[in-house]
């Protein structure tokens, strides 16, 4: 069986990834999903308001700026996951265990003396 490194599984997830966002999100449904559909059938959005960013560079999954709706999606989403990726990779450097500066690791094969003489 081939193996298969971890930075080139990770590479393909995230080329993956962004392929999804960038051409396979067009293609999602437009209606609304279930807790949507919910809200409005019981008319618990009728105090729904507009939030503060809803002129933003990304508002409503769309670039700004962008007038061809299919790249304007696209582009979010690509945005989006590229930002998603770079914030991840970041959290996961900064948490990540590193082996301590004060205590030199020791090999495996090294057994401690039990004290048992012969």
């Amino acid at each position: 069986m081939t193996r298969v490194r971890t930075r080139t599984l990770l590479i393909a997830g995230a080329v993956l990834a962004l392929i999804l966002a960038g051409f396979v999100s067009y293609y999602a449904s437009q209606s609304p999903d279930g807790l949507e559909k919910v809200s409005a059938d019981k008319g618990i959005d009728a105090k729904e308001q507009d939030h503060q960013l809803k002129d933003g560079p990304l508002a409503d999954y769309n670039v700004k700026g962008v007038h061809n709706e299919r790249l304007s999606g696209g582009l979010a989403g690509v945005i989006g996951v590229a930002a998603t990726l770079v914030v991840g990779t970041g959290v996961f450097r900064l948490v990540r265990r590193r082996p301590s500066d004060a205590a030199p690791a020791r090999p495996a094969h090294d057994a401690v003396d039990s004290g048992s003489g012969g």
